[in-house]
């Protein structure tokens, strides 16, 4: 390593006990998406004491924020970015507070630098779990001029380089007329029949689409009383696919099912996405072999092969806006089961805490050089334009 990555390294541990802190308080209050106060306020007042400017509530978001600290002189921007939500009943199953923490870290560790040309970020996500506050952030132009954005998740395995499933997320309502279910039944349209006919029709649909597709729904409304014929019902169904654009013709196939499903029963059929689409995550690859070789120098040589992650990730609506990067790191051993009590509480381990070192020094190694190598800045937009 040259000098100011050795510099980088002495900021790690210097900084090692406060992230850690960071991490820990976060871990121990765990908060479901957009209720992160208590997360976004820790992270803001660390970023804040280490001479950032931070505004909190962007894009309309609550419990999102931007930090920011400006070099010596103008250069690229790079953002890194946090997640601190929690999940229901489990606290941080996936290792969120360790996400926020690193970042926070790695750009605290950056800004120490009298060499730094450019712009530092630090871009609070909420709701990664549920909603995907980064498609609210991406749609409001939070990463206009943003030359790269970078982040790490806890994991099983060492993976710099994955792709994601595409998202849509559809509620299905069906429409018929109420009637007494003996004494009228004739007058009746059942709304539930027309779900029924629907996952009859997905299953069939099942049958012919490739394996890599996923479809899976379930009934949310189906009536209220048994003597009453149902007027109306829903569904809500996950359809997944690698690329969008194969997304989008599965999506039609799904909604002509559903279309033929309640005219066989003269029921009527609406329906609109009840939460944010995700796009598949495109990794830039001339990043992440950036974050390999400095996980390298770290002194980790155990890593994966690509992968494609079989669920779907906010990041990567980040990923078709600016060149980004979403490897996994090994929590502990890598046996814990990630949205399990067990890894929330090794993500409070002291393997959390080695975790949070190693993730913070790796990304803040990986800003510096896009900050400082023209050459790989190039290389990454050149990439980035031809698969976008």
């Amino acid at each position: 390593m040259d000098a100011i990555k050795e510099f980088f390294r002495d900021q790690a541990q210097y900084l090692r006990k406060e992230v850690w802190e960071v991490a820990r308080q976060i871990g121990e209050h765990p908060e479901l998406g957009y209720k992160e106060y208590f997360a976004s306020e820790v992270l803001c007042d660390f970023l804040k004491k280490h001479g950032f400017e931070v505004k909190r509530g962007i894009a309309g978001v609550e419990t999102a924020f931007l930090a920011r600290f400006s070099g010596t002189s103008p250069g690229p921007r790079i953002a890194f970015m946090a997640e601190y939500d929690a999940l229901p009943g489990v606290g941080h199953g996936c290792g969120h507070n360790l996400i926020g923490a690193a970042s926070a870290g790695a750009a605290v560790i950056l800004s120490k630098s009298l060499e730094v040309a450019g712009e530092i970020l630090v871009i609070g996500s909420p709701a990664e779990e549920t909603s995907g506050a980064k498609v609210t952030l991406v749609e409001q132009g939070i990463f206009k001029d943003v030359d790269a954005a970078i982040m790490f998740h806890p994991g099983s395995q060492n993976v710099p380089v994955i792709t994601s499933l595409a998202l849509d997320a559809l509620e299905f309502t069906f429409h018929g007329r109420a009637a007494h279910s003996v004494a009228a039944s004739n007058f009746g349209i059942n709304a539930l029949d027309a779900v029924i006919n629907f996952f009859v029709g997905i299953n069939a649909l099942k049958k012919q689409i490739p394996h890599d597709m996923k479809v899976n729904g379930i009934i949310t409304e189906g009536g209220t009383a048994p003597n009453i014929i149902p007027d109306r019902a829903v569904a809500q169904f996950y359809i997944r696919a690698r690329k969008r654009k194969d997304l989008d013709a599965l999506r039609a196939q799904v909604i002509r099912c559903a279309e033929g499903a309640a005219a066989m029963v003269s029921a009527k059929m609406t329906w609109e996405k009840f939460e944010f689409s995700y796009d598949e995550m495109h990794t830039n690859l001339a990043l992440a072999a950036c974050f390999s070789k400095n996980l390298k120098h770290m002194g980790v040589h155990q890593i994966a092969s690509p992968q494609t992650a079989m669920g779907s990730v906010d990041m990567g609506n980040v990923s078709r806006a600016v060149p980004a990067i979403h490897p996994y790191l090994t929590l502990g051993t890598g046996t814990e089961v990630p949205h399990t009590r067990d890894f929330a509480q090794a993500a409070l381990s002291p393997d959390g805490e080695s975790l949070v070192v190693l993730a913070m020094l790796t990304l803040a190694l990986t800003g510096w050089d896009v900050l400082s190598d023209k050459k790989l800045l190039q290389q990454m937009k050149r990439e980035f334009l031809s698969v976008k």
